[in-house]
């Protein structure tokens, strides 16, 4: 792939190391949006602030943080790799709508309201009745509005996604997710849900991830590009980027901990498949960072030309981290 095209994932969550991050560099990918936390409290998560401090000491020839949209230019013109943190719970704030502010302070550009479960601010995917937003949730979404973070909403169920929308008065985002008409997988989103994200000035981040997948592990690049182009005409070509959700190099105790947290004793299948229970194949045409050009030979070959591939693979999420990630006019935080 060209390095000239702006390179931005929409998360990963990977086994971090020097040699990961060289592959992003070789691959030519100038940011990518690194999960912070999933199930942990406040002060577990300013310890994996300090991991990823000792990260960018040890390895300040190849990446650097992302504290602002502004930063991913200053990482690219460097040839780093800019990180920015999201949280994929709302657990790092506990029950203290004050560390809203605190935690975008440190660099949380982004936070999912649930995983999965209902949390203290709306519905996860997975429970069996969706209750909506909570009455902290409401709270909470204009805390993020004000101090500039952005509201995601990649593993919530429909109604809760729909009234975050809705009461947010800044784009709500999905960063790793299908669509379900593609695959329906209960993490995937129905068409509903993607107008309202597009019409918020949102953004989807398509997954590679193999069980979010049309055939899974053996879907093709040709089925996941005609996916895009799908995609592209029901949101539009602004609203739409990646999101891989790459896990690369992590052991299954890393998956263990994503879906059973601290919440349950037995293995947390998701999906109720016990097929699904451990890491899937890869695919074969995308399995660490050095394969971003693939995808970008499999857009244009879909027919997408070079203006729309660029927003894809990066312009958008970098307008969508620029106007979603700066405080509201007026506010001190």
């Amino acid at each position: 792939m060209s390095k000239s095209v702006l390179t931005i994932d929409g998360l990963q969550y990977s086994n971090w190391s020097r040699s990961i991050f060289e592959e992003m560099r070789e691959g030519g990918v100038n940011a990518v949006h690194a999960t912070l936390v999933y199930h942990e409290n406040c002060r577990e998560t300013l310890l994996r602030f300090g991991e990823w401090q000792r990260r960018f000491e040890e390895h300040e020839d190849l990446i650097m943080p992302v504290f602002q949209a502004s930063d991913i230019e200053l990482a690219r013109a460097s040839n780093r790799v800019g990180i920015f943190f999201g949280a994929q719970n709302c657990s790092p704030i506990e029950d203290d709508i004050d560390l809203v502010a605190i935690m975008r302070r440190l660099g949380l550009l982004i936070m999912q309201l649930t995983y999965n479960n209902q949390s203290l601010l709306a519905c996860g995917c997975y429970e069996a009745e969706d209750s909506g937003i909570t009455r902290f949730g409401r709270q909470v979404i204009r805390e993020m509005n004000r101090v500039g973070m952005l509201i995601d909403m990649s593993h919530s169920a429909e109604r809760s996604t729909l009234e975050a929308i809705e009461l947010s008065e800044r784009p709500v985002i999905i960063s790793h997710a299908n669509p379900a008409s593609f695959h329906a997988a209960k993490r995937n989103k129905s068409e509903e849900v993607l107008r309202a994200v597009a019409q918020s000035g949102g953004i989807l981040g398509f997954s590679v991830y193999p069980f979010h997948l049309k055939n899974g592990p053996d879907c093709t690049l040709d089925e996941f590009c005609g996916m895009v182009a799908d995609t592209a005409e029901l949101m539009g070509i602004d609203h739409i980027g990646m999101g891989t959700d790459l896990c690369q190099g992590q052991p299954e105790s890393v998956l263990t901990w994503m879906r059973n947290g601290r919440w349950t004793k037995a293995m947390d299948y998701g999906e109720g498949n016990k097929a699904n229970a451990g890491w899937p194949e890869p695919l074969s045409w995308f399995s660490d960072n050095r394969h971003f050009g693939n995808i970008t030979e499999g857009l244009r070959l879909k027919g997408f030309n070079q203006e729309e591939i660029e927003k894809i693979m990066g312009r958008n999420w970098l307008r969508q981290l620029t106007e979603g990630t700066r405080p509201q006019a007026g506010s001190v935080y």
